[in-house]
Formats: structure tokens, sequence, C-alpha cells
């Protein structure tokens, strides 16, 4: 488990099942994704959610967002791993509607690039997101991501934004100093 100010990650379990198939069927949180809802019945979603979950890629690195009180409220993930170019892509999604404009986007992203340059070799990390929803923009943009391009695809417009490990290590000793210690004797990112 990794936690950050307000959420944690973890590994996804088949429990995430239910609300992630909630969430995939949902048009408005789709719309925002740039993918049409999942038409595939809750039962084969199922079916297929075990098999990647018994065995998951090597190219991807899933994880479930909780609420710090343990309230499932996203997933958030790096994938297209280049260990050429040491470099990944990454998404999130907040699924659960309450936890919007509260910063939650925001915790979960910082603490996932965390965990990537801490603990991975990654030199960058980089994300596409759709050019109206400028509301992830501005959570992007709050975590260190710049805009370096733009990309069509399936008829969506896509601003491409990335985040380098030099600018990242700076704004992570910012961080540092501003730690605070949880109750549980755990430290957040």
């Amino acid at each position: 488990m990794i936690t950050g100010t307000k959420v944690k990650l973890r590994g996804k379990r088949i429990e995430d099942g239910a609300l992630d198939y909630q969430w995939h069927t949902d048009p408005e949180l789709s719309d925002l994704d740039a993918v049409t809802p999942l038409r595939l019945c809750f039962g084969d979603f199922m079916e297929d959610y075990r098999e990647q979950l018994r065995f998951p890629s090597p190219s991807r690195r899933n994880f479930a967002i909780d609420s710090v009180d343990g309230k499932h409220i996203g997933n958030c993930v790096y994938y297209n791993i280049d260990r050429v170019n040491r470099e990944t892509e990454v998404g999130i999604m907040i699924g659960d509607r309450d936890y919007w404009d509260k910063g939650y986007g925001e915790s979960a992203m910082t603490t996932l690039v965390d965990f990537v340059f801490r603990h991975t070799g990654f030199n960058r990390v980089y994300l596409k997101t759709l050019e109206k929803n400028l509301r992830a923009q501005n959570c992007f943009r709050k975590c260190g991501f710049t805009a370096c391009g733009r990309m069509e695809r399936d008829g969506y417009s896509f601003l491409l934004m990335e985040l380098a490990r030099p600018s990242w290590k700076q704004q992570y000793a910012r961080r540092k100093r501003e730690v605070r210690t949880l109750p549980s004797g755990q430290q957040e990112l």
C-alpha cells in the first residue's frame, strides 16, 4: 500500500470488480476517457477481470485508489512501459463523483508519480488527456506536468503532458519538507 495525502494506492482485488464495471459502463466517465461505454455483461466482465488479476500484464501496473478511510474511489495505472527510453504513460480515473474537485485526483497522481520515480528507473512519465477536460489538465499541472504536444485519435483531440525526473526531484524535495506523520506512524507522500 502506498499512502498519499488523501489516498492510498493498493493492488487491485476481485472485490473491486463491481465498481470497476459500474465505472466502465458509465457514459460520462467513458466520455472523459475517450472510449465508448462497456457493453459486456457483468458475468463476462468478471471472468476477464479474474484473468487479468491472475495473469497481470508485464507492461502495466494497475492500482486501486482508496480514500484514506478505505473507500474504493477510482483507479490509476502506469503502462506502455518503455525500458529502453526509460519512460511510461500514466492514467487516472476517479470514478466516485463524490470525490471530484476535492484534491483526490491530485493526491492520487502525485502518489503514483512519486512511486514510479522512486521505485523504477524511469526518467519521464507522460499522459494524454482530452483537450476539453480542463479539470483534469488543471489537476495534472498541479502535479507538475507540462504540455508537450497535441494529438488526434479516433475523432478525439488530446493534450499530451509530461513530467521529467529532474522536475519531479525538485517538487519531491519541496514536498518532503512538508511531510507530516499520520496517526498510524505512516508518512504521507
